[in-house]
């Protein structure tokens, strides 16, 4: 057990810096054994602060050679050092500090600050890694113009960069080699980037809106120089839309990006010096999936944003970390619906939120969107700050409408450039261009938890007259116990027998532009609020939620003929595929009831003729009809069953029940499916190949599960695809319902052929983790000694060991809870090496009030005994506290 709690850090202690560092000058020495690094920091006082003349440095793992102020070295009662950071008792109103500090990149396993990967030096600085490399006011309020100098071996790192503009370079005489960077945009410390290694590029160039030539340079091992190409199309694809949409133009000479394989995120949008983990930029038909290539553009174009939604406009503290995450995957996600598929995008959008987002929002770990404390930030990069985030922001364009919002974000950004600001700000510009007052919205900045909204209706025949009931409610959270009413746009639409029908809303002003509309917004104030229709002919079916208009969840008691209805005859692709969700849901309930009653299960034949329908129905979308025919993970049906204890086995008996009736029951449709979303063009990423190889693979599953004999159509596919994706999805079929021989084959075969590649060899180990069996965990222990598992790989973590803990849902929970005790073993040895990992991999076992008290204590068990580890770090004992808190 630890001596003492972390203490946590809390918003409304916020204060200024007492000093700023106008200028930092860094010098480098990289070695082998070691690396020197010098600071200069040009200080001045905050002419407002009211603090003493001391000045705090935070820092971490450093040892200290040599502190000066002036020029003048300063005597050891001068100063305390502490394993938070260095403390200088007096300093003068303006001065320069120069700090020598020696640290040890090599044996950096936490992946923060400078460390290495491979062979390679890299950094990674947010949100507070840059206190590794050297003392320093590392806060992202305290913003610096930095020179860079880096000196290496010139054999072994020919390549050496850093932020900004290289503005010297100079080979030594003992075979090394220095380049000084210079970026004239004040940033904070999180921002610093630093790599040196035997790096290779392409290189194109960009012509912005203003007429600059931008040279971009994507920097990757030798043997990666061909997957390169996807990520550089995706950039420049990026700085386009955001100058057509956002008038946004990049603002140096180059762009840099880096792909490296051992990194605790997807990526790092350090000012002109883009750090990417290697399997969020490298791509090829033969190594990455249609998801795969999807992810690259879409987190190249995250970073890239960023440049203004981010750096030139920072956040002045962590707590307001969805000013700059949310904001900006908002923007990736109209970026990648523009580039794609708008209603599919936006239901991967949904599923993300129901399926992790709540559940977040309803378990021990729930915070606002602007948390008010924390005792580790890292644990705070959450779902809630980035999907949430982004889907506050979604809510405010509905709001104000597409105009406003971008008077909104131009004056943000002139406003703020070169500041770091608060959500506050960003709200108040947003108020400010469009005299829209968001008094109450900005309750979903400060208020945890997803709101339910109840909605009841009356039809009134005689009088034409239709009346939605709508309540609200968010259930309380740790420190919430309760909650204001929050301001939610409803979209919403009435169907009828011919179609969407138009829509009269009492005491709304006819207006002629829209008096035909056939969809609406609601706003949602109160905590019941009724809304009347006029003129409606027919009893309709309520269209709720259009496009996910809003974040929460939604109770209305739908017939299985009126979701019928929705699924098949609406005009949001959204809704549709909700009422497809829901339909299935339904279905499921009825299932475990059967099982629960002893009795076989039956399958309603309404749904299985829908689904058959929607499978032969030629004029949909494909991608559009793959999703709504895939069944609800067995993890979001046990987050649904939290409030009576989620049974397990019976989730799964259940599922696979529907899985197979389904299978069976539109077995020809799902042939002729298959058949018909053959791919004969070259392969491309785009959202037409994309859509056909969807519903081809989903088609293949099925037909796997409903006859064996159809695993020759994967065996098939597997020996003849050119691309990753059909050859991936055919070795899944084939591993998770083929016989033992032809499972084992088939994965040996795959591991011959791509060993070599790393991140190909990741999706084997994700696929095995997540495969079903009585020996699933045992072959998961033995992938963790297997020559392609490494445990100070974040990635090859990620795939194993969290793909089998959140993928495979039966064998994680086994009766025996040794799948817990496996999780837990993990933690343990990545506690003290890579805190970030060891607590991103708790999160399956906070869940354990969500499950039968069997499992639940079990659960409760593993992370008791991790309480009580003697050198639990911070990061896994606020994760684990908070998760055993009554």
């Amino acid at each position: 057990m630890r001596d003492a709690q972390p203490r946590a850090t809390f918003l409304q202690e916020y204060q200024p810096p007492a000093y700023f560092i106008e200028r930092t000058e860094l010098a480098f020495d990289l070695y082998e054994d070691y690396t020197t690094v010098l600071a200069n920091l040009h200080c001045l006082r905050n002419a407002d602060s009211t603090a003493d003349n001391s000045l705090f440095l935070h820092g971490e793992e450093l040892e200290l050679q040599s502190l000066a102020i002036d020029g003048r070295p300063l005597a050891e009662d001068e100063y305390q050092i502490s394993d938070k950071g260095l403390l200088i008792h007096r300093v003068p109103e303006q001065f320069e500090l120069s700090i020598g500090t020696r640290i040890l990149p090599q044996d950096n396993a936490s992946l923060e600050g400078l460390y290495k990967s491979n062979k390679m030096f890299c950094t990674q600085c947010e949100a507070e890694g840059f206190r590794k490399i050297t003392y320093y006011l590392d806060r992202p309020d305290v913003m610096s113009e930095f020179t860079v100098t880096i000196e290496a071996e010139q054999a072994r790192y020919p390549v050496l960069l850093s932020n900004g503009n290289a503005i010297h370079e100079e080979s030594l005489a003992n075979g090394r080699h220095r380049v000084r960077w210079h970026d004239p945009h004040p940033k904070p410390s999180y921002l610093f980037a630093l790599v040196a290694g035997d790096l290779h590029y392409i290189e194109d160039h960009f012509h912005t809106m203003g007429g600059r030539e931008v040279c971009l340079r994507i920097f990757v091992e030798a043997k990666d120089l061909g997957k390169c190409q996807h990520a550089m199309d995706s950039l420049k694809k990026s700085m386009r839309w955001d100058e057509e949409v956002y008038g946004r133009e990049y603002d140096l000479d180059i762009f840099n990006i880096v792909a490296v394989d051992d990194f605790n995120m997807g990526a790092m949008e350090n000012k002109s010096l883009n750090i990417f983990n290697s399997s969020c930029v490298l791509c090829s038909p033969e190594t990455t999936t249609d998801a795969g290539f999807q992810t690259v553009e879409a987190i190249v174009a995250h970073e890239y944003f960023h440049n203004w939604s981010g750096n030139r406009v920072t956040c002045r503290d962590w707590f307001q970390l969805s000013l700059k995450e949310g904001f900006t995957v908002f923007r990736d996600a109209e970026f990648s619906a523009d580039m794609g598929s708008r209603t599919v995008k936006r239901v991967a959008d949904a599923t993300v939120l129901r399926s992790h987002q709540f559940a977040e929002d309803a378990g021990p770990m729930a915070h606002p969107v602007r948390p008010e404390s924390f005792i580790e930030i890292s644990n705070f990069y959450t779902l809630t700050v980035y999907e949430k985030g982004a889907e506050v922001v979604r809510m405010i364009h509905t709001l104000l409408g597409a105009e406003a919002f971008r008077r909104g974000s131009d004056l943000y950004f002139e406003r703020h450039d070169g500041q770091a600001v608060t959500c506050e700000d960003f709200v108040r510009a947003m108020e400010d261009a469009s005299g829209v007052d968001l008094t109450q919205f900005r309750r979903w900045y400060s208020q945890a938890g997803t709101p339910l909204v109840t909605v009841r209706d009356d039809y009134d025949a005689e009088a034409e007259r239709y009346t939605l009931t709508v309540t609200q409610s968010c259930p309380p959270t740790p420190g919430q116990p309760h909650k204001e009413p929050m301001l939610i746009p409803l979209a919403m639409g009435l169907l009828g027998e011919a179609g969407n029908l138009p829509l009269k809303l009492a005491g709304q002003a006819p207006d002629a532009e829209t008096a035909d509309n056939t969809s609406t917004v609601l706003l949602l104030s109160e905590p019941e609020q009724h809304f009347v229709f006029e003129q409606v002919r027919e009893r309709p079916v309520p269209s709720l939620l259009r496009g996910f208009s809003a974040p929460v969840r939604l109770d209305y008691n739908y017939s299985r003929a009126e979701l019928c209805a929705l699924m098949s005859r609406d005009d949001d692709g959204f809704v549709r595929w909700d009422a497809a969700q829901q339909l299935a849901l339904s279905v499921l309930d009825e299932i475990q009831q059967q099982l629960t009653d002893g009795q076989e299960p039956s399958v309603d034949p309404l749904y299985l003729d829908a689904c058959a329908s929607l499978l032969a129905d030629t004029s949909l979308d494909p991608a559009l009809v793959a999703e709504m025919l895939r069944l609800p993970t067995e993890s979001y049906l046990a987050e649904l069953a939290a409030a009576e204890g989620a049974d397990v086995e019976l989730i799964h008996r259940a599922r696979e029940a529907l899985e197979t009736a389904l299978a069976q029951h539109a077995e020809s449709q799902w042939l002729d499916a298959y058949r018909r979303s053959v791919v004969n063009a070259p392969y491309a990423p785009v959202a037409e190949q994309i859509a056909a190889r969807s519903l081809r693979n989903l088609s293949l599953y099925y037909l796997a599960c409903a006859k064996a004999q159809h695993i020759g159509l994967a065996q098939a596919q597997y020996a003849a695809a050119t691309n990753m994706t059909d050859r991936l999805a055919a070795l899944r079929v084939i591993s998770q319902r083929g016989t033992q021989q032809q499972s084992d084959e088939a994965l040996d075969s795959f591991y011959r052929d791509w060993q070599h590649d790393s991140l190909v060899i990741n999706q084997w180990l994700q696929l095995q983790s997540a495969m079903p069996g009585e020996g699933a965990l045992a072959r998961v222990r033995s992938l963790m000694d297997h020559e392609a598992f490494d445990l100070r790989n974040p990635n090859k973590v990620r795939a194993l060991v969290a793909g089998f803990s959140n993928n495979n849902s039966l064998q994680f929970h086994r009766p025996d809870g040794a799948g817990y005790a496996f999780l837990a073993e993990v933690i343990e040895q990545l506690n003290t090496r890579n805190p970030q990992i060891a607590s991103r991999l708790l999160n399956p076992l906070t869940r354990w009030r969500n499950y039968r008290p069997d499992r639940g204590e079990l659960m409760k068990a593993q992370l008791e005994r991790l309480a009580a580890l003697p050198d639990l770090s911070v990061d896994v004992y606020e994760v684990v506290s908070k998760s055993l808190q009554d």
